[in-house]
C-alpha cells in the first residue's frame, strides 16, 4: 500500500474475474470502488491498483481547505479562521486560551441564566429575571463590596491562568502560592488539576484527553450562540427565556421568532 497525493493505493494479487482492454485490465468493484489492473504483455504476475481517496478530515464548510496552520491537532480544529488570525504561532496560543475561556463562561451564564430563571417562572423563588439582576440591592453586602470581592477572586484567578499561560507549569512550582501549589496543580494551560479545582480527577493525562476537550469547546461554542440568542431575545421580548419558551409552547405555530420579530419591527 503507498500514499501519494491524499491517495492510497492497494496492491493486491491478481484475480481472474476481469476484463481486457488493451494493455489495462478492468475488474469488478471491490468493496464498493472500481479497480484497475495494469498489465505489460508478457509480465509473469499482475497487480490490482486500487485507488482510494484518503479521507480528509471535517471542516466547517465542507470542501474547504484549510489553512495549513490549522492541521487538525487542536480540539475542536474545523479549518475556521476566515480573517487569518491564527497565522502567528504565539498569538493562535493565545486565542485557543481566549475561545476557552469565553466558552466556560459563557457555560456558567447558560446555566445561571435558565436556572434562576426558571425558579423565578415556577415561583420556587423570588429572583429577579436575568437582566434587572445587577440593579437589585442585595441584604447582605453593599454593591461596592460584591464588586470589590469580585475583583479579588477574579483577579487572582486569571493572574494565576496568565502566569502559567506564559511560564507552563509555573503555578506548581514549590513555594508559588503558601504551599497549597498540589493543590492548584494544572495539568496544562488552561486546564487547572488539583483536588480544589479537579475534585473528580477528571481527565488526568491530559495529554490523551482529546475527546473530553473536544467535547467541552462543543458544548462551550454552543454556548456562546446560546448567550447571544439570549441577549437578543431579552431586547425584543423583554422576558426571559423561560417565559419565551413557555409562551412558545402555547401556541408554537403562531409564537415563533419571525412573528416575533415581525411585531417587534412594526
Amino acid at each position: 500500500m503507498a500514499a501519494t497525493a491524499g491517495r492510497v493505493f492497494l496492491v493486491q494479487p491478481f484475480s481472474s474475474n476481469l476484463s481486457f482492454h488493451g494493455n489495462n485490465i478492468f475488474g469488478s468493484s471491490l468493496g464498493g470502488r472500481n479497480t484497475l489492473w495494469s498489465a505489460k504483455p508478457g509480465a509473469t504476475q499482475r497487480y490490482l491498483q486500487t485507488v482510494v481517496r484518503a479521507q480528509q478530515r471535517p471542516t466547517w464548510l465542507p470542501g474547504l481547505d484549510p489553512p495549513p496552520y490549522l492541521d487538525g491537532t487542536l480540539a475542536g480544529d474545523y479549518g475556521f479562521d476566515p480573517l487569518g488570525l491564527g497565522e502567528d504561532p504565539e498569538s493562535l496560543k493565545w486565542y485557543v486560551q481566549a475561545e476557552l475561556v469565553h466558552a466556560r463562561f459563557a457555560m456558567a451564564g447558560v446555566a445561571g441564566i435558565l436556572f434562576t430563571d426558571l425558579l423565578r417562572v415556577t415561583g420556587i423563588s423570588k429572583f429577579p429575571v436575568w437582566y434587572e439582576a445587577g440593579a437589585v440591592k442585595f441584604e447582605f453586602a453593599s454593591t461596592g463590596t460584591l464588586l470589590v470581592v469580585q475583583l479579588l477572586l477574579m483577579g487572582f484567578a486569571e493572574t494565576k491562568r496568565y502566569m502559567d499561560f506564559i511560564k507552563p507549569g509555573s503555578q506548581a512550582e514549590e513555594g508559588s502560592f503558601f504551599g497549597l501549589e498540589e493543590a492548584l496543580e494544572g495539568l496544562e494551560p488552561g486546564y487547572p488539576g488539583g483536588p480544589l479545582l479537579n475534585p473528580l480527577g477528571l481527565a488526568k493525562d491530559i495529554k490523551n484527553a482529546h475527546d473530553e476537550k473536544l467535547k467541552e469547546i462543543k458544548n462551550g461554542r454552543l454556548a456562546m450562540v446560546a448567550v447571544v440568542g439570549i441577549f437578543v431575545q431579552a431586547s425584543v421580548t423583554h422576558t426571559g427565556p423561560i417565559d419565551n419558551l413557555v409562551e412558545h409552547l402555547s401556541n408554537p405555530w403562531h409564537k415563533t421568532i419571525i412573528q416575533t420579530l415581525a411585531n417587534s419591527s412594526s
